[in-house]
């Protein structure tokens, strides 16, 4: 599946900031979304954000994040009209709009900008954005949560064969691990 470069960054954004920003289950553990000033530093490693983000604009894409992850569930569980209503109410609230950007030396590109451009509202517009032409294009089943036992981390499948089950490597190996054990389990007799 082929997404251009800027629709990838926006998916890959949203993946990101649902699983660094959403409480749950990862890799078989209990996972806590951190909090104050913990999480502008997980917004900061989730989206390479310089250190001018505060406090406010990381609780805002908590917030997003939160959405986000009810579009993930929603796609996965193929209510697809749920996730729908999820992306449609954060693009109206995020006042989203199309906008051609250019980077220097860069071809043009359609960045998707919030009302107010902030880095929040900015890149919450994005993500919604990026997850509606996902949806909207006939791709929402390549928005997934983890297959692994003990995780509910999400992913977008980029594959060809649309095959992905798992968030990492990680859980693919763990999944793997755990399976090869029971076959090679010996039962008493």
């Amino acid at each position: 599946m082929l997404f251009d470069s800027h629709m990838r960054t926006l998916l890959d954004a949203s993946v990101a900031l649902v699983n660094a920003l959403t409480d749950g289950q990862a890799r078989g553990r209990h996972y806590l979304a951190p909090e104050g000033a913990e999480r502008v530093g997980a917004v900061r490693a989730a989206l390479s954000a310089g250190a001018d983000l505060g406090p406010d604009e990381a609780d805002r894409l908590a917030d997003t994040a939160r959405a986000l992850r009810a579009v993930f569930e929603a796609a996965a569980a193929d209510r697809l009209d749920d996730a729908a209503r999820v992306l449609n109410t954060l693009l109206l609230e995020t006042g989203a709009r199309p906008q051609l950007d250019r980077a220097p030396g860069e071809p043009w590109q359609v960045h998707f900008h919030g009302a107010d451009d902030s880095y929040a509202i900015g890149w919450s517009a994005g993500c919604a954005t990026g997850l509606a032409m996902a949806l909207g294009g006939d791709y929402a089943g390549r928005l997934g949560l983890c297959g692994a036992p003990r995780c509910d981390r999400v992913y977008v499948d980029t594959s060809r064969n649309a095959g992905r089950q798992f968030c990492s490597t990680a859980c693919q190996n763990r999944v793997k691990a755990a399976t090869f054990r029971a076959r090679h389990t010996t039962t008493p007799t």
